[in-house]
């Protein structure tokens, strides 16, 4: 059975993300640092008829993900597909608008988004290479590609991280291994449960996007929008 390892994983995307997969026949390692809601999610997968398992680990922790990354491999005899999509929470994101960001506030968002990201596809890629064929996918917000002034050094970081992918698109082309971004362009969940004015969406209309950019394998980026 083919693997995905989604990175980030919670009861929203993550668990949405892992639906879309496992109705295809996908097992799911599910990476984040809380095992007690990992293995909620867990038990609620296999509740569907997905097989799932945790791996707890901290993206800021290069050395845990990459062991995370690593059992996960060998738990299911190999991954298929990488999805990266951590979430920070309000305890430990701070937001500033571009005149006001110090270094420190992007450089714990590049830390967060783009080197968590770079080192869970360290973890990966050597074994895609090896078989010639994989699927790297990278979520960020819009504000990657149109930027927000409220949450300027996380859009300059989610920036640096969209570069990435594009660029690892265009070195990975002809290899048999696809890498893509996704840019969500709207308030994830119940219209009810958000901001009034925002658009939103719940993650399973979303999640049908990542199932697409893995089988349309020449497309680099999907905005999500509403």
């Amino acid at each position: 059975m083919p693997s995905i390892a989604i990175v980030g994983a919670g009861p929203g995307m993550g668990l949405a993300i892992a639906r879309t997969f496992g109705a295809n026949s996908f097992d799911v390692a599910l990476i984040s640092r809380n095992r007690a809601k990992l293995d909620d999610l867990v038990g609620q997968l296999k509740a569907d008829g997905i097989t799932a398992a945790a791996f707890p680990a901290d993206v800021l922790d290069r050395e845990a993900l990459t062991q995370a990354l690593k059992d996960a491999a060998a738990h299911f005899g190999g991954i298929d597909v990488l999805e990266y999509s951590p979430v920070g929470t309000l305890g430990t994101t701070v937001l500033t608008v571009p005149s006001e960001t110090d270094p420190s506030h992007v450089q714990h968002e590049m830390d967060f988004q783009l080197y968590g990201a770079i080192t869970a596809t360290q973890a990966v890629l050597p074994a895609m290479r090896e078989a010639g064929t994989g699927t790297l996918l990278y979520t960020t917000g819009a504000g990657s590609i149109d930027p927000v002034p409220q949450v300027g050094n996380v859009n300059a970081a989610a920036a640096a991280l969209r570069n990435w992918v594009l660029n690892l698109h265009k070195e990975l082309a002809g290899t048999g291994i696809q890498a893509a971004h996704i840019g969500i362009d709207v308030m994830i969940g119940d219209s009810d449960a958000v901001v009034p004015g925002i658009p939103s969406a719940p993650a399973e209309q979303i999640s049908p996007v990542y199932w697409e950019l893995h089988t349309n394998r020449d497309d680099a980026e999907r905005v999500f929008s509403v």
